[in-house]
């Protein structure tokens, strides 16, 4: 745990002045990518829920507000420090391949290509199911309850924040050239219903969402999975030939699964197991702890940070995805030893460790602590912005595309094959020490993620920044090309000292693709200090 006067809390910002300052509280706080999901649990907490319910009613509230990331429809991993229980929990509320999904069957249709769109690549969803999970187990609210400002955001309206504007019209402009056949047409009813993506200011409405999340409230999500809106989902794909049905959705339970992890300069790291990709991470910083990091604002740390991640993604794109298909042993991935044989092969210049990096992906992250003890690090993702480009008429339902990722190689790992989750990129992220809680934290970003864990965790451990300047400092990102990119306020004599070790270099002025982060951690006298994302609509309420 760390003391009140850790050296990484500067009130004087020396090292990032131009940051966000952080913010303290003690009764509670509520971390989100939107102001007002941050609102929606801050009201949790006033209707007397803690961390868990705080947590569910901005995720729920998410899908309404920051729709260009995540859904109805979406996926969703949290990692729970229960503090009755003196433990932490992960949930896996990612889905599975439909039942009748044939990879042979989608080679012939699509030319040996797996579909980023359309019916094709939608899995069935977890998030509904992940809010009932988390409701039923750790909350103190009905589900009905929690749901309450999500549901009025959606019914009565609200305002669009500026980068969500951003997004929303990055998506329409590239959706109404590329999404032109039939069943994408309620995608436009929905998201642009006057022909246009919103502007920042204008007032949202989004009826059929209000009364989707009224009908998984009142059921505890069965209604999403056995009930109406399971049986509208079914008509759709059938209708559109998808794969997914009604018995997909019926038949699916989030797992409850123990977290894993590394210790990190005394600190213990933890992920979500695989099929999620935090594993990336934890193999980056296993490498890493080989190594004796002086000074942030070094080339040579960069470089090896830049090299630990390549080597992870590599050994990670061999051999995870759903574990009931790996052949390789997680642990055997994060044993000590072999983060040192990896360590032992990085070289003073840029190496090819073979890899393929997919597409980019849109997911909101957010966390949660309450001053009983509890913490909470959710994420939740459609995937590729708005997902699939499906929506499912008359609900509000924007169904992701985790499909996308899963392989027609039958000699790879993430083969698709009926019932399996694929290779998944959002990861909610933990740090502990010494059996207890210091607190959550996450980057959102398709394969930036790991990326962005590896930034933060050194950030914070290695060169003692507090939570905002852990989150604030300028980031760099591997790319799938081998290429390296790096934020404009990245230290140019830096960027140069990387050329000539061998990195492919370039600056990225577009700062959404660097990830978009929150973290808490807590003092030992139990304040609650919170750093949350400029590189978007980012708010933190607490009390």
């Amino acid at each position: 745990m760390q003391s009140i006067t850790d050296p990484g809390f500067d009130p004087l910002y020396q090292r990032y002045p131009s940051a966000r300052v952080p913010v303290y509280a003690r009764g509670g706080m509520v971390n989100c990518s939107s102001p007002l999901a941050s609102a929606a649990g801050l009201e949790a907490f006033r209707k007397g829920g803690n961390a868990m319910d705080a947590a569910v009613a901005a995720a729920a509230a998410l899908t309404v507000v920051e729709p260009t990331a995540n859904g109805l429809g979406s996926d969703a991993f949290a990692l729970i420090w229960s503090q009755k229980d003196g433990k932490l929990f992960g949930l896996n509320a990612s889905g599975p391949a439909p039942m009748l999904a044939s990879a042979e069957q989608i080679a012939a249709k699509n030319g040996g290509k797996m579909p980023s769109h359309g019916w094709t690549p939608v899995t069935v969803p977890g998030a509904p199911a992940a809010w009932a999970a988390v409701t039923e187990r750790f909350g103190r609210l009905p589900l009905r309850e929690t749901l309450d400002s999500a549901v009025r955001y959606a019914r009565e309206g609200y305002p669009c924040a500026p980068h969500l504007a951003q997004n929303w019209q990055t998506a329409f402009a590239k959706y109404r050239t590329m999404l032109t056949e039939p069943c994408f047409e309620a995608w436009f009813r929905t998201f642009a219903p006057h022909g246009r993506a919103p502007e920042a200011g204008e007032i949202i409405f989004l009826p059929d969402h209000a009364d989707s999340l009224e009908a998984i409230g009142e059921s505890s999500a069965k209604e999403f999975y056995s009930g109406s809106l399971a049986r509208k989902i079914d008509a759709e794909s059938r209708r559109f030939g998808g794969y997914l049905r009604y018995d997909d959705l019926a038949a699916f339970r989030p797992l409850w699964v123990e977290p894993i992890s590394v210790n990190y300069r005394g600190y213990d790291v933890c992920e979500i197991p695989p099929n999620g990709q935090g594993i990336v991470a934890l193999m980056a910083l296993n490498i890493l702890r080989n190594f004796d990091f002086r000074e942030k604002d070094d080339p040579l740390t960069v470089h090896r940070q830049l090299e630990a991640a390549k080597m992870a993604f590599a050994d990670a794109f061999r051999s995870v995805t759903d574990p009931a298909d790996m052949d390789v042993d997680i642990h055997n991935l994060l044993d000590p030893s072999y983060g040192a044989a990896r360590a032992a092969e990085m070289k003073d210049t840029a190496c090819v460790w073979g890899s393929v990096i997919p597409p980019r992906s849109g997911t909101v992250y957010l966390c949660c602590a309450d001053g009983e003890g509890n913490m909470v690090s959710y994420i939740q993702s459609n995937y590729m912005g708005f997902g699939s480009g499906i929506v499912v008429n008359g609900t509000g339902i924007a169904l992701q595309n985790r499909g996308a990722d899963f392989s027609l190689d039958p000699g790879s790992a993430n083969f698709l094959r009926p019932g399996k989750r694929s290779y998944h990129t959002i990861i909610p992220g933990f740090l502990m020490r010494e059996g207890r809680p210091v607190g959550p934290f996450g980057v959102m970003g398709g394969y930036m993620q790991p990326q962005g864990h590896v930034q933060v965790v050194m950030n914070r451990v290695d060169f003692h920044l507090d939570p905002q300047q852990a989150l604030s400092a300028p980031r760099w990102q591997w790319l799938r090309d081998g290429s390296v990119i790096v934020e404009k306020e990245f230290d140019g004599e830096i960027a140069r000292a990387l050329r000539r070790r061998g990195h492919e270099l370039s600056v990225e002025l577009d700062t959404a693709v660097f990830g978009r982060g929150q973290m808490i951690v807590r003092l030992e006298n139990g304040v609650l200090v919170g750093g949350t994302e400029g590189r978007t609509d980012s708010n933190i309420a607490c009390f």
